[in-house]
């Protein structure tokens, strides 16, 4: 009797200590849930106003509570990609894919972070990705194929998107760029002659032999200060040819057609140009202040109004 009086409490004792076991657990899940969504509402907080490494901090303690979650991988692939962390923006967004191949949104930012490091035979690949689960990415792809001097791919790809209806304007100004980037207009006679500075004279010649950049960025400098706008077209336009991610020669390019009055090829230029610009305010600031001169010469005041708030936010830090 005895024995099964002790046999009893025996049993009632374990399942107190598992109860109090089990609570022990349940309360600890929910301190660390609990954790977790402070740190990771707080670096969502510090992303916004722009404070990239204060959210990182806050999303590695996320990562400490649950390594595994997706969510903590994007954000710290993001906001390492926002610092230039190159290599840690590629290890968490790798990780996310490897539970998740074919989220399209892990895709695109992939994309972005070789695109940014100028990969762009990376870049297309995962595009292509992107492209066979959501067509109308096309677009970008035909960007790449632009980027990566790849005019043929570029072309065959747009011939595509046309033949299956999914064509924007966006597409319209690759295409209209890709079939004027074939016409490099010779100078106009006398042009020549408007430039009496000996060294511009030597420095054609060397650029003719060398295709340098450096040196072409001279001879652009010395156009745009003595107002040799004609001559600056056909330069850039050039300049464009050998160096299709460089995106000041869009800018200058854009630049010389709005002082022509050629405001539509401007703004094709302006348009595709703006997608080099990585992580330079100022310099995307220009290509909002020229795309204003644009619409304001075609007498679209609303639009140029539109892009000189956009400069103007730029220079002031505000996207």
């Amino acid at each position: 009797m005895k024995f099964k009086i002790l046999h009893i409490y025996f049993l009632i004792g374990i399942l107190f200590i598992s109860s109090l076991s089990f609570a022990q657990n349940i309360n600890l899940t929910e301190e660390n849930d609990l954790k977790f969504q402070t740190f990771f509402f707080e670096a969502l907080k510090q992303k916004a106003i722009n404070n990239y490494s204060k959210a990182i901090e806050n999303l590695e303690k996320c990562y400490e509570l649950d390594s595994t979650n997706i969510a903590v991988q994007f954000e710290l692939s993001k906001n390492n990609l926002l610092l230039s962390n190159y290599y840690e923006a590629e290890v968490f967004i790798d990780l996310a894919l490897n539970n998740q191949t074919d989220n399209i949104y892990l895709l695109q930012h992939k994309m972005n972070v070789y695109k940014q490091q100028r990969r762009f035979i990376e870049a297309i690949e995962i595009q292509k990705k992107v492209v066979k689960i959501q067509p109308k990415e096309a677009d970008k792809l035909v960007l790449l194929y632009i980027q990566n001097r790849e005019f043929d791919n570029a072309e065959k790809l747009i011939i595509q998107i046309e033949k299956d209806a999914l064509s924007t304007q966006r597409i319209k100004v690759f295409k209209r760029y890709l079939n004027n980037r074939k016409i490099v207009k010779k100078p106009i006679d006398g042009i020549a002659s408007s430039i009496d500075a000996a060294d511009i004279a030597i420095l054609k010649k060397e650029f003719d032999k060398s295709k340098n950049y450096n040196t072409l960025l001279k001879i652009i400098t010395h156009e745009v200060k003595n107002n040799l706008f004609e001559m600056l077209y056909i330069d850039s336009k050039v300049g464009l040819e050998l160096f299709p991610a460089q995106p000041l020669l869009y800018k200058i390019n854009g630049l010389a057609l709005n002082r022509i009055g050629k405001y539509n090829e401007a703004i094709d230029v302006l348009t595709l140009g703006i997608d080099f610009v990585i992580d330079n305010n100022e310099m995307e600031a220009g290509f909002y202040d020229e795309l204003s001169k644009s619409y304001k010469g075609l007498k679209k005041d609303d639009l140029a109004l539109k892009y000189k708030q956009k400069a103007n936010n730029l220079r002031k830090g505000i996207k």
